[in-house]
């Protein structure tokens, strides 16, 4: 078992994945991936506000 399959396997026994059916893992990861980027997308547009404001003012 290699780097990545070891990390595959914590986050399906971290977030209790491995007895779902297969459908059901694939519709929680995809939930996952639109949250982190909405996440990520927000975040980096409230931190180019942010310095943008910060160097505006200085």
């Amino acid at each position: 078992m290699n780097w990545i399959q070891r990390k595959i396997h914590l986050y399906n026994v971290t977030f209790g994945l491995y007895m779902l059916d297969w459908w059901e893992r694939y519709l929680f990861n995809i939930l996952v991936v639109v949250l982190m980027w909405f996440i990520f997308y927000n975040g980096s547009k409230y931190v180019t506000d942010f310095f943008q404001r910060h160097l505006t003012v200085t």
